[in-house]
């Protein structure tokens, strides 16, 4: 249980410096790389937070809760991984083009 915390904590930790470095981003490739990064983050967030509630409590409301943050993270972090694979092979060639 102890990870499962560790790992929310750690993708919230990812979420906020990739928002961050999105909103410090001049570039505007960089800056939906740096998105779709933290919307994978915030998706593993909410992923891991809800299998961390299946093992806190257990009801019948905790497991509908439960698989319902599980498929919104796993949906998330399968769109934003996409995204964010896309924009990545354009970020180097973009800062070539803008230097």
């Amino acid at each position: 249980m102890l990870v499962f915390v560790g790992l929310i904590i750690v993708s919230f930790v990812f979420y906020f410096y990739y928002k961050t470095k999105q909103f410090r981003a001049v570039l505007p490739i960089r800056k939906k790389w740096y998105a779709a990064v933290a919307a994978f983050s915030l998706g593993s967030f909410i992923f891991f937070f809800g299998i961390n509630f299946l093992f806190v409590y257990q009801s019948l409301v905790t497991y509908i809760v439960s698989s319902i943050f599980i498929i919104l993270g796993a949906m998330m972090m399968f769109s934003n991984y996409k995204a964010a694979k896309h924009y990545h092979k354009f970020v180097a060639e973009e800062a070539r083009l803008n230097q």
